[in-house]
């Protein structure tokens, strides 16, 4: 298949630029500028996943504008192209997170929970809301909610290990607050499933069947590196440090589920944390 992909150069697009072309599939570099006009003839799978890094820089209201138009104003010009399109391909992948649930504490969520309430929930709402004319040109359009993807080339992941290998890592606030994870492994194959199954549309948890709170995570992390987990960092520091971001992003969280892949037959290589650590890190 001839297969368009935007943010081929990021973690998950880099990864998956690469398992396509494993097996026989074309790809197409798509740029991030979806004002200019795009062929899309001959293209059969159209995956988006551009957008700037949430956790990039603090919080100002400029950044929040950058990370909520990066998603809005680029999906909906893309969409707006498949739409008009003479020539449509048969699917579209857009990216979205688990940051559409916001902080649930304990709550058991799968994609028919509500979104929550705060400013990452209400960009992922607009945000899976922007592929709207896609879909209506009858274009089958898959949201992935990936949550917090596990590998040592990038991400949170490669961002936490530092202090931990230095024997300075810790919980984060009270470690209550849930990890919805996925290794980079089954990320990958996640969306290649997706892409063989005809199935599946709208919004798919990409998330492992075992989510953890950050204690355990913390606990497991140390395990496997064979380091101490006695720095806790309290949430007061964390917002001092971090702002608002602290909030969003580190001292809350949601525990996930991937219900539609599970029920569609995806079969989890990583399933539990501690497997996923050890392969990602060894």
């Amino acid at each position: 298949m001839n297969i368009m992909i935007s943010g081929s150069n990021g973690l998950i697009g880099g990864n998956l630029k690469n398992a396509l072309t494993h097996q026989g599939h074309n790809i197409i570099r798509l740029s991030r500028d979806f004002s200019k006009p795009i062929d899309f003839s001959n293209v059969d799978v159209v995956i988006h996943l551009a957008g700037e890094n949430i956790a990039q820089k603090r919080w100002s209201e400029d950044q929040k504008n950058k990370i909520k138009n990066s998603r809005l104003i680029g999906t909906k010009q893309l969409s707006d192209q498949l739409a008009a399109s003479e020539h449509k391909p048969s699917l579209f992948i857009s990216s979205s997170a688990t940051g559409y649930y916001g902080d649930r504490k304990d709550k058991d969520l799968d994609e028919n929970s509500e979104p929550g309430t705060g400013f990452l929930p209400e960009v992922c709402v607009e945000w899976e809301n922007s592929t709207k004319s896609a879909e209506n040109a009858g274009i089958r359009t898959v949201h992935i909610r990936t949550g917090i993807v596990l590998s040592k080339e990038g991400g949170a992941l490669k961002k936490m290990l530092p202090p931990f290998l230095f024997g300075a890592g810790g919980i984060l606030g009270d470690g209550k607050q849930f990890m919805s994870w996925i290794s980079i492994k089954d990320e990958i194959n996640a969306i290649l499933f997706i892409i063989n199954n005809q199935t599946i549309t709208g919004a798919v948890n990409l998330t492992a069947p075992n989510p953890v709170n950050n204690y355990e995570f913390t606990k497991i992390l140390g395990k496997v590196i064979k380091r101490p987990t006695i720095a806790p960092l309290p949430g007061f520091i964390a917002r001092i440090m971090f702002g608002e971001m602290a909030d969003a992003i580190l001292l809350t969280g949601n525990k996930v589920y991937p219900k539609k892949l599970i029920d569609a037959g995806f079969s989890f290589e990583h399933s539990t944390l501690d497997k996923a650590l050890e392969s990602v890190l060894n």
